[in-house]
């Protein structure tokens, strides 16, 4: 989740001379870094579920973005194994500072963190198998610079990893059809879509198409022409 201090603080950012459009909805406010306590999310089984239908593998390469405390990021580290590789991004220092200690005490030595910036996850290119956007997609105020600037960090068959909720973006959630047309405004595909009660919400998953936008070309997708048709 992002920090509500941050995000005031950046509000704004990207918009005028980045060439990208602002997003032509509401975006939710931050009001606490953790979604649910992790015993409740595991006794439904919620990261279970959504590395069986990301299919992660021992070996790979996944991006947490959105961190928070961890709790995908201890999980996936567990799940690729000595051979994989986890990297673990935020843009609240505090919320790093936290899981490193929790990195350090657990000694997940395939566990990288990095801070993000607002607008920009700053990952490497053609590095990930997967990238995980659990619960914290609606509080992304620049949605199309993100997910422009995250298209290249990709390999070649790798995939984007949405867990959100099915209501106003103003209330923590995303109607799925509006998050599959700001994706697919910025150069991705819907691969994968699935209502999940698990995950109190739903899953989708984004392959990268085979080109990207420039800045100037992306239209942003009206809300209520999405929703409603």
């Amino acid at each position: 989740m992002l920090s509500a201090a941050l995000l005031s603080a950046c509000k704004g950012q990207g918009e005028g001379g980045s060439g990208f459009p602002a997003p032509d909805r509401p975006v939710s406010e931050v009001t606490s870094s953790q979604f649910s306590t992790e015993d409740q999310r595991d006794s439904r089984g919620e990261a279970q579920t959504v590395m069986e239908l990301a299919e992660i593998e021992e070996g790979m390469t996944v991006a947490d973005i959105g961190a928070g405390n961890g709790y995908y990021t201890v999980r996936l580290a567990a799940r690729v194994g000595e051979a994989g590789r986890v990297l673990a991004q935020d843009i609240d220092p505090e919320a790093l500072d936290r899981l490193g200690r929790r990195v350090e005490r657990y000694r997940l030595d395939n566990v990288s963190i990095r801070r993000g910036e607002f607008a920009d996850p700053r990952l490497p290119a053609n590095s990930f198998d997967r990238i995980f956007l659990v619960h914290m997609y609606h509080e992304i105020e620049q949605p199309y610079e993100f997910l422009w600037r995250m298209w290249p960090a990709l390999r070649a068959e790798g995939q984007v990893v949405v867990v959100d909720v099915d209501r106003p973006t103003d209330a923590h959630g995303i109607d799925p059809l509006l998050l599959s047309c700001e994706f697919e405004r910025v150069g991705y595909e819907l691969v994968a879509f699935k209502d999940a009660p698990e995950l109190s919400g739903y899953y989708a998953q984004f392959k990268a198409a085979a080109n990207r936008p420039e800045p100037g070309e992306i239209k942003p997708c009206r809300s209520d022409s999405v929703t409603q048709g």
